[in-house]
């Protein structure tokens, strides 16, 4: 009886604080902003105009939130889709499920300049929607124009990730055991954003938009990294791909069926060659790191780097082994790899085709014949290198 009276108070509590907090927050709705701003009333800020609102606020940008938050827990999935097996994915921890209030202050903090220490890149800088939440460049560039070691992923279906009873982490090396965790290492990184988490939660906290954003996501004002990451986490569990060709079974021409058949049952008909076998629908994501022959001596060791025993006991070390990201929207998310080499499609392909070097933790099994040679590789012709990327475009 006490405990359901607790968490009757808890709610009494947080729906009160959300009440308050959509007061302040109407601050910064957009109509808000625009009837105060938009002086020549054509719906949007002109340079001059925006100016004059940064002038307003101290000199600092201001978010135009919507008047009403989107729907962010409302998942809209295709029919043939399974929900169950991708509730079996979803990692979504009990102690921190999507609200709208949650994933709209995320939101804010993921496209926020302020969370790095001169004011100049935010999560968004590098995982830029168009691309698929990726970065178009090889690698990506940190607050201080200095160069990281690898190319931003993308971060579609990053929420389902637990595939076939697997639990990986976060990021190419699996560093990060959750998304929470996942969150906070870019801006703790002293190459990509370069704060502290002290610094971090004393900066948002003396920024007139994020007392009330907390205060309706979490119930209190409280500035705390730790909300950061939950919130900023609900937001990237939104960014849900599942709506592609692909899904929508939509006609496919004679090379679409061809790349099809041979991303799922391989070259061979043998449905350990396929590309389904790494990368597994229906979130086309991987169930840990693997090896896939990029080189002989890796320079970055991936997974290797970290002090953990082998993920497969078959193979002597982790070393050059990556977990690739989801393959929805590929098309768009180039250029691929863990270092951004391949800038295209058909040079992905032709890796597996001819490309692989036979390395001693290698993922890929090939028959006698196509391992003969420095590289090895399916030996796909090049009608079925074309079906390939016309299929993963389907995808998008």
């Amino acid at each position: 009886m006490r405990s359901c009276k607790r968490q009757l108070l808890f709610w009494a509590l947080l729906l009160a604080g959300q009440s308050a907090a959509a007061e302040d927050l109407s601050r910064f709705h957009r109509q808000t902003l625009l009837e105060r701003f938009d002086s020549n009333h054509n719906e949007q800020l002109d340079p001059r105009e925006r100016r004059a609102l940064r002038r307003a606020f101290g000199g600092i940008d201001i978010p135009m939130l919507p008047s009403r938050s989107f729907d962010y827990t409302t998942l809209h999935l295709p029919g043939h889709l399974d929900k169950a097996q991708l509730d079996e994915a979803d990692n979504t921890p009990a102690d921190n499920p999507i609200t709208d209030q949650g994933a709209t202050l995320g939101r804010v903090l993921f496209y926020d300049r302020q969370l790095s220490r001169n004011n100049t890149v935010a999560c968004g800088s590098c995982h830029l929607q168009h691309a698929g939440f990726s970065d178009p460049r090889r690698v990506s560039e940190g607050f201080d124009g200095g160069q990281t070691t690898r190319n931003a992923m993308s971060l579609a279906n990053l929420r389902y990730s637990n595939i076939l009873g697997h639990r990986p982490g976060f990021f190419w090396d699996e560093r990060a055991a959750t998304l929470e965790d996942q969150v906070l290492m870019p801006i703790q990184d002293k190459l990509e954003m370069g704060m502290t988490l002290p610094q971090l939660e004393e900066r948002l906290a003396h920024l007139p938009y994020y007392p009330p954003l907390f205060e309706a996501a979490f119930g209190s004002s409280e500035v705390t990294s730790d909300r950061v990451a939950r919130s900023v986490s609900q937001f990237m569990r939104t960014m849900v791909s599942m709506n592609s060709r692909f899904d929508r079974m939509e006609g496919f021409n004679e090379q679409e069926k061809l790349g099809r058949s041979l991303y799922f049952d391989g070259a061979d008909g043998i449905a350990e060659h396929g590309c389904a076998h790494c990368h597994i629908p229906p979130t086309f994501g991987m169930m840990k790191a693997l090896n896939n022959g990029l080189e002989l001596k890796y320079k970055d060791p991936g997974l290797g780097t970290l002090d953990r025993p082998p993920n497969d006991p078959f193979e002597p070390s982790n070393d050059g082994k990556f977990k690739a990201p989801s393959l929805r929207n590929i098309e768009l998310s180039a250029p691929y790899m863990h270092d951004g080499r391949f800038k295209t499609l058909q040079a992905v392909v032709e890796h597996y085709s001819s490309g692989v070097h036979p390395h001693v933790n290698l993922g890929l099994a090939f028959e006698e014949q196509q391992a003969a040679g420095p590289t090895t590789g399916f030996r796909f012709s090049d009608k079925q290198k074309a079906a390939l990327v016309a299929f993963l475009k389907t995808l998008t």
